[in-house]
């Protein structure tokens, strides 16, 4: 049977990659990274037109998979950082492969219905700031959410605050404002069920999400 495109040929070869590699837990998404971007790399070469189309694809494809490697491995080094650094267990690190969340729950954040930092948090988000100059080809996002106790709008603008407030001590220790954006998001992304407390508590939290450039 023939093969008709070369992007068969590259899906076919991508996976035959893949397969080749032995999947643990520690190499898992740096595998999927260069998978992806070897797909991603091999449809952009795939558009092309003329004699060189399947040259095209095949190289797109080598550099895509390079890049998505690559970005998988920061990931998990940086994540293997943070998980040594922030010495307080209460504070996760969740590598989703193409991005890391620390989540910060609220009540060791913050007191009730304030946005003022509680000072034995600094260290951990000094520990935060660190890990960011040294892996300085990220972006940053800090996320406010709450529960759904209150006013919507009381909720929507502690959330803005209390993300602001963690911004800031992020930007006091070295990460340039440009990096980093707040944002509050209120009581509109529960994590769980706020019919119970215990659902409620891990609904207020403060999410640092750091996403490669």
């Amino acid at each position: 049977m023939i093969l008709k495109t070369p992007l068969t040929l590259l899906t076919l070869g991508a996976f035959t990659l893949a397969g080749c590699v032995t999947t643990t837990e520690d190499n898992r998404r740096q595998n999927t990274g260069a998978l992806t971007g070897a797909l991603l790399g091999g449809a952009l070469g795939a558009t092309s037109k003329g004699d060189d189309k399947l040259l095209k694809t095949v190289v797109g494809a080598g550099i895509g998979a390079a890049i998505g490697g690559a970005i998988g491995s920061s990931l998990d080094a940086q994540a293997a950082e943070l998980r040594n650094s922030i010495g307080n267990d209460r504070v996760s690190i969740t590598n989703t492969g193409s991005e890391l969340i620390v989540n910060l729950p609220q009540d060791i954040l913050f007191a009730t219905d304030s946005a003022t930092l509680r000072g034995d948090l600094t260290q951990d988000l000094q520990a935060v700031a660190r890990s960011l100059l040294n892996y300085p080809n990220t972006t940053v996002q800090v996320l406010g959410h709450t529960d759904n106790t209150g006013s919507a709008a009381y909720n929507q603008n502690l959330s803005q605050r209390r993300a602001q407030s963690v911004a800031s001590v992020l930007q006091a220790n070295g990460v340039p404002g440009g990096r980093i954006i707040a944002i509050g998001r209120g009581e509109d992304q529960p994590v769980a069920s706020n019919l119970s407390e215990a659902g409620r508590a891990q609904n207020r939290r403060v999410e640092i999400v750091i996403r490669p450039n």
